[in-house]
């Protein structure tokens, strides 16, 4: 559905709903005598858009397990991101609440069918994760749970959503959204008698990023996606490769890289290394413009995969690859999950907020102009910009260095093999194993093997320096 139009049904439906059922609490709360509520025993997540955030909430997901059990635990979001939740594989596969987005009618008479189940099985304790929607602040409360949690304006001049929450929350603009996730959880699992919440202090990042799982593709899906990457000629690519991921279609426009400037990135990093090769990934619907990249980039070392992977498809993918340069979106957030380094090219929303989970494989690239971050939880993530000069200011120069950064870091890795959770899965077959030949002349797959786990931290560091 149109970004636009769920925004403005938040605004002219959203409000006055959000009105009325304070009314309805506060009238209720005038009838009954109040109590305390007993500890949760049943958590339900409300997440619906933005796939990336799903990953950026695997550490409260993980403490809302701790507390009350993996079957007790739920997510209410939109069909398209219930693949990353599989993924995560942090909450059983059926407690997953899926709501279809693409028309009015399905995403009514989901929302009326996931309500219902919700309050059949009794769910006590609500966490939103969606900072000042109203859709979301609304289901919470129509869920039926004692406890609520999510973000209260109190007197600042943000997005009014009623007085909804049990366990109301100030909105801190200086605290990573991992954080602030992990923070709601804390929260709701003790009192709400203060106010403003949360009077602690914020998880170490360490902790927040420790709590991303891991994917690790099987050898089916390694032997599979490897076959993709093939030249224009049906040459096998050759290593290292480096992912341009473009988002031609991003829901948010002021986060794109001008498309030229893709191009040349492509051509220089080829024109460094004879044997360097790119892919270029994105969704179905950018299909055409990532071909079009391919073929302006005018090298049949640079091919394009988008609109023909799965999600699983895509981050083996990343297990086979260098390097990812991307902008500030998903495929950024979903990395974190796997060995690759990561290139982020920043610009409306910042890094203290939204930086991806991946540690020191992690590479931003901000303007920090002073009318950034112009999108953020307060506007709904739309801005007055009519031209995106925080994301023109970083320049292809920039991006080349923090791109070859990365992969000299991954050159100066040790050579000897050290295998990965599927090499040692009884299951495969030895031809499945990964031969131990020099890093730089292997092919993903072997590379992948050899890279060293136990100096990554250290090379890692020295990356960073470098990006920077």
């Amino acid at each position: 559905m149109n970004p636009q139009l769920i925004r403005r049904l938040d605004s002219w439906l959203g409000t006055p709903i959000c009105w009325l059922l304070t009314l309805v609490r506060r009238a209720a709360e005038l009838v009954k005598s109040p109590r305390n509520p007993p500890p949760p025993k049943r958590m339900l997540f409300i997440k619906l858009v933005e796939l990336g955030a799903n990953v950026q909430a695997a550490a409260a997901v993980k403490r809302a397990v701790e507390a009350v059990g993996p079957e007790n635990v739920y997510f209410w979001v939109f069909a398209e991101n219930r693949p990353v939740l599989e993924l995560l594989d942090l909450v059983p596969p059926e407690n997953i609440l899926a709501v279809r987005s693409k028309g009015l009618f399905a995403l009514a008479a989901d929302l009326i069918r996931t309500l219902i189940a919700v309050r059949r099985l009794r769910i006590d304790t609500a966490v939103d994760l969606e900072f000042f929607a109203r859709a979301s602040a609304i289901l919470a409360y129509l869920s039926g749970a004692e406890r609520r949690v999510g973000l209260h304006r109190f007197s600042s001049a943000g997005p009014y959503r009623g007085d909804l929450m049990t366990h109301r929350v100030q909105y801190n603009p200086y605290v990573h959204v991992s954080q602030y996730y992990r923070l709601l959880v804390e929260v709701v699992l003790g009192s709400a008698d203060e106010v403003p919440l949360p009077k602690c202090p914020a998880p170490p990042a360490e902790q927040t990023q420790a709590a991303v799982p891991q994917f690790v593709p099987s050898a089916s899906e390694l032997r599979l996606v490897e076959e993709l990457l093939r030249t224009t000629d049906q040459r096998r690519l050759s290593a290292p490769i480096v992912i341009i991921n473009p988002n031609a279609s991003d829901i948010v426009p002021l986060r794109r890289w001008p498309m030229d400037r893709f191009v040349e990135l492509g051509r220089r990093l080829l024109a460094t290394d004879s044997r360097l090769s790119i892919v270029i990934t994105g969704a179905p619907e950018e299909r055409s413009a990532a071909e079009e990249l391919a073929a302006a980039i005018g090298s049949s070392r640079a091919i394009s995969v988008a609109g023909r992977t799965t999600l699983r498809q895509l981050l083996t993918l990343y297990c086979l690859c260098d390097v990812l340069v991307t902008n500030d979106s998903g495929p950024a957030q979903l990395a974190a999950m796997t060995p690759i380094d990561t290139v982020v090219l920043f610009g409306p929303e910042t890094p203290q907020l939204w930086r991806p989970l991946g540690g020191q494989r992690t590479h931003v690239l901000w303007a920090a102009l002073a009318c950034s971050p112009c999108v953020n939880a307060l506007n709904f993530r739309f801005s007055a910009c009519n031209r995106a000069r925080c994301m023109e200011e970083i320049s292809v120069d920039q991006v080349a260095e923090a791109a070859l950064a990365a992969l000299r870091l991954r050159g100066q890795r040790t050579l000897q093999p050290q295998p990965l959770a599927w090499q040692t899965d009884p299951r495969a077959s030895q031809t499945d194993q990964c031969a131990s030949h020099d890093t730089q002349r292997a092919s993903p797959t072997e590379r992948c093997a050899s890279d060293s786990q136990q100096s990554a931290t250290h090379d890692h560091q020295r990356a960073s320096s470098a990006a920077a």
